[in-house]
């Protein structure tokens, strides 16, 4: 059975992003870089909401991606991508599935298959639909040591309760934390 990950970063204040969807708060250091670019060795899916994925697919590909963060940006642009949504019609980064219907059912299907393991970045709507529904196997929760006034609270509208056992903690020399947990 594949497990299925979650890995977000957020402000100290528990943000995904500020109005309109800014992440210009985060900054990723030489150590979190070098985290990222072995987490993406593993080979796992990444898994997107339809905004991340659009963000993501507009940095990554690109020349400044690869001169920035030539490790990350190879991991992710060679990577399988699967990316949910209901309005996106065509996936142009290199890899990428939509799946629009079923979400939930799909991923369910999939975890079941053997092969990669999955990764959901970000995608804070996923994120909450995926952990209401028991799906996530473990969360990887990376502090930034910021505060910002307004944003999109991570498990924003949860409706239960998502209990946790913390089981690692890796801090970094830029301040940002990185707490691992299991349901």
């Amino acid at each position: 059975m594949k497990n299925l990950s979650a890995f977000n970063f957020i402000t100290l204040n528990g943000y995904l992003n500020g109005p309109d969807g800014d992440i210009s708060w985060h900054k990723h250091g030489i150590e979190e870089n070098q985290y990222a670019a072995e987490s993406l060795k593993s080979g796992n899916i990444l898994l997107f909401g339809r905004k991340t994925y659009e963000m993501m697919a507009n940095y990554w590909p690109t020349p400044m991606a690869m001169k920035n963060d030539p490790m990350v940006a190879e991991g992710m642009n060679n990577a399988e991508k699967i990316v949910f949504s209901r309005t996106l019609k065509k996936a142009n980064w290199k890899n990428t599935k939509i799946i629009s219907d079923n979400v939930v059912l799909e991923i369910m299907r999939l975890k079941k298959l053997s092969g990669s393991n999955l990764t959901l970045l970000g995608s804070g709507s996923i994120l909450t639909l995926f952990a209401e529904n028991g799906l996530i196997d473990d969360y990887q929760i990376m502090i930034d040591p910021v505060a910002i006034s307004s944003g999109t609270p991570i498990f924003n509208e949860i409706k239960k309760p998502l209990n946790l056992k913390l089981t690692n903690v890796k801090t970094f020399m830029s301040g940002v934390v990185l707490l691992s947990y299991k349901p």
